[in-house]
């Protein structure tokens, strides 16, 4: 069986007849460690031509949004601020509207991360003052002392909120990035407390915020990504439109057995410019 079919009376492919606006993983998506896809550049021309906006999600929370338009220029791709979302700006969202008290904060995270808080306007208590909650992140400098320091702070009750679930980041190096569901772990084992609050993918907040920027209902919205248990599921989640692309992690194989597939499956972004450039030429006739 195809893994496409691009015909138009596909009633899968009819799905994106209403799409207004991607929201696009990155690694894996766009690119696959710090090599841009060569198909990259010409879809977001495509979709600059067409009208259809897009915003770049991560859920890697150790860098900040300066830091990812330095990436993406680096990449040869030109982006602005307000088309990046990261996990703390879900996070944010999370913290303003289920906690709005909270406004010292304990973060284990690097130092992108905590002057991002600061910005957004939270206090970061470092290690002196006592905090009303502990953000756990991506920690590229974590150190012994700090873990500890955290782990004393959940033991005191304190809300413990983790930016997002993954164990691992991705790499094309000879390693292994231990991310923020590794740490969360370890943290859980010490204190005997998980997470009160996992944001990121597959988290629907982290599509919320930009169906609540720009004005979308869920169905104008689609998630682009490379992964099913947490791009496609957050965008069922949210009740969004979910793309599968097989650039990545996910497979046509692993899509096929999924109980709950995919709105689409493609090869990669490539074939996604095709179908939006056979619906607007239908459109148009």
């Amino acid at each position: 069986m195809p893994v496409i079919q691009s015909k138009i009376q596909n009633p899968r492919f009819k799905v994106l007849a209403s799409i207004r606006h991607l929201a696009l993983d990155m690694d894996g998506t766009l690119y696959r460690g710090a090599t841009l896809f060569h198909f990259t550049r010409p879809f977001l021309a495509q979709m600059d031509a067409q009208g259809i906006a897009y915003t770049f999600l991560t859920n890697n929370s150790s860098k900040s949004v300066a830091d990812y338009l330095a990436h993406l220029q680096r990449l040869g791709i030109t982006a602005r601020a307000d088309q990046i979302r990261t996990s703390m700006h879900c996070t944010v969202d999370y913290l303003r509207t289920s906690l709005p008290g909270v406004r010292r904060l304990y973060i284990l995270g690097t130092p992108s991360l905590r002057r991002e808080f600061a910005e957004a306007g939270f206090e970061d208590v470092g290690d002196e003052g006592e905090p009303d909650a502990v953000v756990v992140g991506f920690d590229t400098g974590l150190t012994f002392p700090r873990l500890c320091k955290t782990a004393w702070w959940i033991t005191h009750g304190k809300p413990f909120i983790a930016t997002h679930p993954d164990n691992v980041c991705p790499t094309d190096q000879p390693t292994v990035l231990v991310d923020c569901g590794s740490v969360c772990a370890c943290l859980e084992r010490a204190t005997g407390r998980a997470p009160d609050a996992v944001l990121g993918k597959p988290d629907p907040w982290m599509l919320r915020g930009i169906l609540e920027r720009h004005g979308l209902a869920p169905h104008q919205l689609a998630m682009v990504g490379d992964r099913l248990y947490t791009d496609m599921a957050m965008a069922r989640r949210a009740g969004a439109v979910g793309v599968l692309v097989l650039t990545g992690e996910a497979t046509a194989e692993q899509a096929a057995r999924c109980t709950t597939p995919p709105d689409l499956v493609v090869p990669s972004l490539k074939e996604l410019g095709e179908m939006f450039e056979e619906i607007r030429r239908t459109s148009d006739n």
